[in-house]
């Protein structure tokens, strides 16, 4: 018997980030009062957008610590939903040309995209996010981009 591990094809996952995106009243100071919710923890900010709707903002963020920032934004009454998105390092070159030609010839289409404001492993990176995750993860992939997990961004010492 061999000593090899086998993955099925329902085994392997697509390496994936999760997205926090947090309702903000729109009053001042609520961008300040959500941050100060990190004060005291280790939880660092990696990524960040910030879009104003009518009457709210919607924060997007992405940390170091995705349950530990879930249970202290429950705890503090934030209203707050899970995504998953896709972080890709940019390709040396052409980045965001290769990676929007690439998702565009899988017919896939980008909702929205922001950079990593923390570059774990000295290069630039931005979070996608698409209408059918794990295809455009196989594309870029295919095209030898390199994606990260939260894994690559967790708490720890530098990767």
């Amino acid at each position: 018997m061999s000593g090899y591990a086998y993955e099925t094809a329902g085994s392997i996952r697509t390496p994936s980030v999760r997205q926090l995106s947090v309702f903000l009243d729109d009053r001042v100071g609520a961008l300040l009062r959500l941050f100060q919710s990190f004060e005291d923890t280790s939880i660092k900010i990696l990524a960040l957008s910030v879009v104003h709707a009518i009457d709210c903002a919607i924060v997007r963020l992405i940390v170091d610590d995705g349950d530990s920032a879930v249970r202290i934004l429950k705890e503090r009454k934030f209203p707050i939903s899970e995504t998953e998105m896709i972080v890709v390092e940019m390709p040396h070159g052409h980045g965001l040309r290769s990676i929007c030609s690439a998702l565009l010839t899988a017919e896939i289409n980008i909702e929205y995209v922001y950079p990593l404001l923390v570059r774990p492993t000295g290069r630039a990176a931005l979070a996608i996010h698409t209408d059918d995750l794990e295809t455009a993860a196989e594309v870029l992939k295919n095209r030898n981009c390199t994606l990260l997990s939260e894994d690559d961004l967790g708490p720890g010492p530098p990767r």
